[in-house]
């Protein structure tokens, strides 16, 4: 595999995903809305007669895995689009006609995918976290943000779920044809991670560093699985021929 070439497929990806001003928006707002949102949550905790919650360490971690769960969410849509939408353009065939192989092809479009969400959705975890030590500072006596928790879940496994987001997209992009369909399947990708939210909310399982490991360690492996599945399903002459 040559990994120049598939820099090169990741930089005309990214050139085409910025003339795209509706994808862009919704990438970088999100995590921005998701952060101010979050922002007034622990200030209306703060503001309430009892003061800050007993148990805002659960809350506050709460919160910060939510931004695991949009790292799941955001990719998917350009995942998606960087195979369907470019078939619908009739752009990805002088791409697929050429020698480059479909593991340079694959992982350039994942690159493409993967850098632009996960710098917005670090982005909105960084406004929400300085703010929120902002207002919690007084309260509590110390910074709550950074911290092992946080670094794990931002760090490790945000990216590893946005991993999981695009090759799953990525598959199942390339086994339809239109882009509405393509973007109704890859808004499910992020269930997974929701499921572990939850269970993190109801108290079925902790926010801590050790659980956060465990959790990664399987979707570093379902990851790993889900690269070899994708070049294996991945067909270039299926889509040349067949697609239309």
């Amino acid at each position: 595999m040559n990994w120049g070439t598939s820099f090169t497929i990741a930089v005309k990806e990214l050139t085409i995903i910025r003339r795209k001003k509706s994808i862009i928006s919704y990438i970088i707002l999100l995590p921005i809305i998701l952060s101010i949102l979050f922002s007034l949550v622990v200030q209306n905790d703060i503001a309430s007669p009892s003061g800050i919650s007993p148990n805002y360490q659960l809350g506050l971690e709460s919160l910060t895995y939510f931004f695991v769960v949009f790292a799941a969410i955001l990719p998917a849509s350009i995942a998606a689009y960087s195979i369907v939408g470019e078939k619908v353009e009739k752009s990805l065939e002088p791409l697929l006609a050429t020698p480059t192989t479909d593991g340079e092809i694959l992982l350039g479009k994942s690159i493409a995918s993967f850098v632009l969400p996960l710098l917005a959705i670090w982005g909105g975890a960084c406004i929400f976290m300085v703010s929120t030590d902002y207002l919690t500072y007084n309260l509590i006596s110390y910074y709550f943000f950074p911290n092992w928790t946080s670094g794990v879940m931002l760090l490790l496994l945000a990216p590893l779920a946005a991993i999981f987001s695009i090759e799953l997209a990525v598959i199942l992009s390339s086994r339809v044809s239109d882009v509405r369909g393509a973007n109704q399947v890859s808004g499910l990708l992020f269930i997974p991670f929701m499921a572990v939210f939850l269970a993190g909310v109801e108290g079925a399982i902790s926010f801590d560093v050790n659980t956060l490991l465990i959790f990664s360690g399987i979707v570093l492996i379902v990851d790993i699985g889900l690269f070899f599945l994708s070049s294996s399903t991945f067909s270039r002459e299926e889509i040349l021929t067949k697609w239309k």
